[in-house]
């Protein structure tokens, strides 16, 4: 069996982190944090990315109020997840990402949008 290249998004208006890992080795990496310019750059970037890496899962991060609600950011979570499907023709899994920057503990103003999607592939891999 070969591994698989999988890929996760930590989804924000701003900024997109990035992180990838394989199903052989199950650990996650960050690799980069996407400026949301506009959508044609951010998917711009996005495309090159998966052009080079050719990733076979994108999970996304599901943000979730802490007793399991959603609120507007979920919405558009699961918007940005379709948009992937829908222009990648790529599998999209949805991930809870309640703590995941809580767990990262980074300093006020400082980008950790990629060492969080870091953390929610890690979460993926943790449970799949």
């Amino acid at each position: 069996m070969s591994a698989e290249t999988i890929f996760a998004f930590d989804f924000g208006v701003k900024r997109i982190g990035i992180a990838m890992g394989n199903t052989l080795i199950r650990q996650a990496q960050p690799i980069k944090v996407i400026s949301a310019v506009d959508n044609a750059t951010r998917f711009a970037a996005i495309g090159a990315l998966l052009d080079e890496w050719q990733p076979g899962l994108l999970v996304v991060g599901l943000p979730l109020h802490p007793d399991g609600a959603e609120h507007e950011m979920t919405a558009r979570c699961r918007k940005f997840a379709n948009q992937l499907h829908g222009r990648f023709n790529l599998p999209v899994e949805l991930v809870d990402e309640r703590y995941s920057s809580a767990v990262i503990g980074g300093q006020r103003g400082e980008v950790i949008d990629d060492r969080a999607a870091a953390i929610i592939l890690q979460q993926y891999f943790d449970t799949h």
